[in-house]
């Protein structure tokens, strides 16, 4: 593995480092407050390519490797953490969920939109009482002709009340456990018995809706499942492992923001007649922080190298995933209290930082269930 960014890789960086820093960072604090889907800003990133990142040209997409994927969602979060979930839910989840398991059709119809920036996906796992145990979902899709009729409900679904396309689970064989699952391509302005039940009021990642949805007698075409019946487990565990990466990305960006605030910070507070940063107190947090941050950085670049080589990289997303959530908490904590009680306030982001990176360590595989992950990967 290099670990020297290609001309390329280094060109997506600086351009998506320029437009978050002229056009995500002053806007951050006002999308933190006012919790409203920023269109705006998902419309110049499809202008940019940055919605098909790692689709193919021919589906509409930018074509770029997962390292340089990984490195634009890290800029990206580290301008907004909503913007970041966006943007992963959107491309991690919905678009590579087409993209691995869409027919040839499937992919032109639904795929190329969602790639190009013309519109925005969803992905529809979660339910009340199945977050991580899947196979305890309630929702069912059953076969009547031509058609699947769709009931049930989802929670906690990212973009879900301003998604073009949802790509939705349900149990279309309720008693054959994980092996009743299916996925299908949803189209909320099109079919009728969905229904968008509200958001939620949450601690952190402003901007992003996260929604409850609802189906009542909702029929899909049966054109719009994705591969065969039965297969939409295994499909939503390889798609959540890719998506891992990028929220490895999304705690590495939070960490990131974190860092530079406390080291600006540190240097223009000043206490006992000196900044901040000349004590060694304050010089050990930043070390450290910056430490954990640049092993979070490697671990997701390491998982990024297998996944491209078309290697198992289970145990190595896991990890990225599991290490980057944690330290961008413990890294948004150092950040608030080198700040003291401006820290606390709303008049710095390092409170902001903090509330966007505890989310990390919940959403794509908890932090006690990426363990479990782990362990069964090294013990088989």
């Amino acid at each position: 593995m290099d670990f020297a960014p290609t001309q390329e890789q280094r060109q997506i960086r600086e351009m998506v480092a320029e437009f978050v820093d002229e056009e995500v960072v002053p806007r951050a604090s006002d999308i933190d407050e006012t919790d409203e889907f920023p269109q705006d800003l998902v419309d110049q990133m499809a202008d940019l390519g940055l919605l098909g990142m790692p689709i193919s040209e021919e589906y509409g997409g930018a074509g770029l490797d997962y390292h340089a994927y990984a490195m634009a969602l890290e800029e990206i979060s580290r301008g907004s953490g909503g913007l970041g979930t966006i943007v992963a839910a959107h491309i991690s989840l919905a678009c590579n969920m087409i993209d691995e398991f869409g027919d040839e059709d499937q992919k032109e119809e639904y795929l190329v939109p969602l790639a190009d920036g013309e519109e925005v996906g969803a992905f529809a796992l979660s339910e009340a009482g199945a977050g991580s145990d899947v196979p305890a979902m309630e929702t069912t899709a059953e076969r009547d002709g031509d058609e699947y009729v769709v009931n049930g409900g989802k929670l906690w679904i990212s973009n879900g009340s301003v998604a073009d396309t949802v790509v939705l689970f349900a149990k279309t064989d309720p008693e054959a456990g994980n092996r009743g699952i299916s996925s299908f391509v949803v189209r909320p302005d099109e079919d009728e018995g969905f229904h968008v039940e509200g958001t939620e009021h949450k601690l952190g990642d402003k901007g992003c809706p996260t929604a409850e949805l609802r189906f009542d007698e909702m029929r899909l075409p049966a054109d719009r499942r994705l591969g065969e019946e039965g297969r939409g487990f295994v499909h939503a565990l390889k798609t959540l492992n890719g998506g891992r990466i990028t929220i490895a990305a999304r705690g590495v960006g939070i960490a990131q923001a974190a860092l530079d605030a406390a080291l600006e910070y540190a240097q223009e507070r000043e206490q006992f007649d000196q900044p901040i940063s000349d004590f060694q107190a304050i010089q050990h947090k930043l070390a450290d922080m910056d430490t954990k941050l640049q092993a979070a950085r490697m671990l997701m670049h390491r998982a990024a190298d297998l996944k491209m080589r078309d290697e198992d990289f289970v145990k190595e997303a896991a990890q990225a995933k599991l290490y980057a959530s944690e330290i961008s908490r413990e890294v948004a904590n150092e950040g608030i209290q080198i700040h003291g009680g401006y820290g606390y306030t709303k008049d710095f982001p390092a409170e902001r930082f903090y509330r966007d990176a505890k989310l990390n360590e919940i959403y794509e595989g908890t932090s006690e269930v990426l363990r479990n992950t782990i362990a069964d990967q090294l013990l088989e």
